[in-house]
């Protein structure tokens, strides 16, 4: 039986004047897949997410996810249907006033009602699930490591669990080490909710550690589609160009 489409995208295009940033981009994320996007800076992958986002309207094409084609749905149908995505951004995004549970439980308390005492139970739940210390809770963004605000961003993202998850580059600044402890916490978090997600990256080892299908963008279109296992003996001079380059 096949796996439901949870996202399809067809015929997408973006363009700025002149400068077309994507042509004619057709992908589906499925039920439960981890769905990796990888291409070299200026490829489109940013622009990609943005869209899938609901943020930037494309020049043509559709985006459906679950069912509502968020380009042309009106706004109530499209903030609800873009309210079971949870996103991590490039470099974390945490609101540097707020204090590690105001950030983490920052949608609870704003769209959703949770008052102090939930929001900051609801934040140890998901800090003990991601195994990180509760002592962190107290704390504001500036205090912590870089690696550590990834942590937290990831623990935002997942904390009315979505059944759908966005990364945007999570590695993006990090040492290896700290890179591969983040795309482990993404792997254990995506297999542990049995969640779908989709991340942007530019980070060869993130394919290995996430992905089970991959797509190479490349001159604003997809160039390569597979499994993981199928990139080192592609034939694609685009696939091995990357793989060589990274």
């Amino acid at each position: 039986m096949a796996s439901k489409k949870l996202i399809i995208v067809k015929d997408l295009s973006v363009s700025f004047g002149n400068n077309i940033i994507l042509n004619n981009i057709n992908l589906h994320l499925s039920n439960k897949e981890s769905l990796v996007i990888i291409g070299k800076s200026g490829s489109g992958k940013s622009v990609l997410l943005k869209c899938l986002m609901g943020l930037l309207t494309p020049n043509s094409g559709s985006i459906e996810i679950n069912g509502v084609n968020i380009v042309n749905a009106n706004r109530t149908n499209k903030e609800n249907t873009l309210k079971n995505i949870g996103v991590t951004f490039q470099n974390g995004a945490l609101f540097d006033s707020l204090n590690i549970w105001e950030n983490i439980t920052f949608k609870q308390t704003r769209f959703f009602g949770f008052n102090k005492e939930a929001a900051k139970e609801k934040a140890l739940s998901i800090i003990k699930n991601l195994e990180l210390n509760e002592n962190i809770l107290e704390l504001y963004p500036s205090e912590l490591s870089g690696g550590m605000q990834k942590r937290i961003a990831i623990a935002r993202a997942i904390c009315d669990q979505p059944p759908i998850l966005f990364f945007d580059e999570p590695t993006s600044g990090l040492d290896p080490i700290t890179g591969k402890i983040i795309n482990d916490l993404i792997n254990k978090t995506v297999r542990n909710l049995g969640v779908s997600a989709i991340t942007i990256t530019h980070d060869i080892s993130s394919i290995k550690d996430l992905a089970s299908r991959v797509i190479l963008l490349n001159d604003n279109k997809i160039a390569w589609s597979g499994k993981p296992i199928d990139m080192k003996k592609s034939k694609n001079n685009i696939v091995k160009q990357f793989l060589i380059n990274k």
